[in-house]
């Protein structure tokens, strides 16, 4: 039997330095090489989460992920190790304090990737990221898990509350809305709805916008209402997430793809787009807006709790 593989995260950041791009990368002493921020996943830590970490503790600047980049699989001795990277912007520098494990950090202008990193695919990944657009995300969130409808004794099925699993998978949410910068939250005004996002928007100090024609109940009167709000959000070009039902879902996804001129029934898209979510699942469509204000789709990635998958 195969040894399970050791699970690490990390990130390119970029930014615009006085030659053009330039890219972070940090000196390790105790294996004396030049490298991309990264470490490895703690137990129980989400890949999003442990990416912004590491790149926090090695370098002290706190980053925002933006585009997936390609998985680096390679063997550590007997075992195989599996890194996901993500392009990445700076949010806030803390400062960097040097340690044992890493004593210097240098920005480059990007064309120098070759010549000072110690890994030829980590030159690969910086090359990808480079030629990337800057993205804005679009997180689209089916609710945690509520309580079953038949040990609810309410009348309005809108106010079915979030089960305890529920409301604890709603506190884990709030790092990873917050690896990607969310700023707005949207919402179906169902209350298992409402509660699945509103930590996140008390921790990003934003209110929920409810969205009445996403609740499962104006979907089924009138989804055409739906897919209008699907595609407007699809558009706006700010930093959001909105949750809603499994109903509601392929419904939704298939409109704001159409909206952002992806045919989600093709092959390269079609398990990006796949509206089968468990709860508290989320896709993450990353969009690039042109100079005339239309956004076009870089990358789409999916994640669950406990998963992470790349498209």
């Amino acid at each position: 039997m195969s040894a399970d593989p050791i699970r690490a995260a990390g990130v390119v950041l970029l930014r615009e330095g006085p030659e053009g791009q330039e890219f972070l990368l940090v000196h390790r002493p105790g294996r004396a090489d030049w490298s991309l921020p990264k470490g490895k996943i703690d137990p129980g830590e989400h890949t999003l989460t442990a990416a912004v970490r590491e790149c926090d503790e090695e370098s002290g600047y706190w980053p925002v992920l933006m585009a997936p980049l390609p998985t680096q699989s390679y063997a550590v001795g007997s075992r195989p190790k599996v890194v996901n990277y993500w392009r990445a912007r700076v949010r806030e520098d803390a400062g960097f304090a040097a340690d044992d494990e890493v004593d210097q950090i240098l920005w480059l202008p990007v064309v120098e990737a070759p010549n000072q990193l110690t890994y030829a695919s980590e030159v690969g990944l910086v090359d990808v990221a480079a030629s990337l657009e800057d993205t804005i995300p679009m997180i689209i969130l089916r609710h945690s898990q509520a309580q079953k409808r038949s040990k609810f004794d309410g009348k309005d099925d809108a106010q079915r509350p979030l089960s305890g699993k529920g409301r604890s998978h709603a506190r884990s949410l709030i790092p990873l809305l917050d690896a990607y910068g969310i700023t707005h939250v949207n919402s179906s005004p169902s209350k298992r709805c409402v509660d699945t996002v509103r930590r996140y928007a008390k921790h990003a100090d934003t209110s929920v916008i409810e969205e009445p024609t996403l609740s499962e109940e104006a979907f089924e009167r009138d989804p055409a209402a739906a897919a209008r709000t699907a595609a407007g959000l699809a558009q706006a070009p700010e930093p959001l997430v909105v949750c809603t039902h499994r109903p509601v879902l392929p419904d939704f996804l298939r409109s704001a793809a159409e909206a952002l001129g992806v045919d989600p029934d093709e092959k390269r898209w079609r398990s990006a787009w796949d509206p089968k979510l468990p709860p508290s699942g989320f896709v993450v469509v990353h969009r690039h807006f042109g100079a005339d204000g239309r956004p076009s789709v870089v990358a789409v990635e999916r994640h669950d709790l406990e998963r992470v998958k790349g498209a």
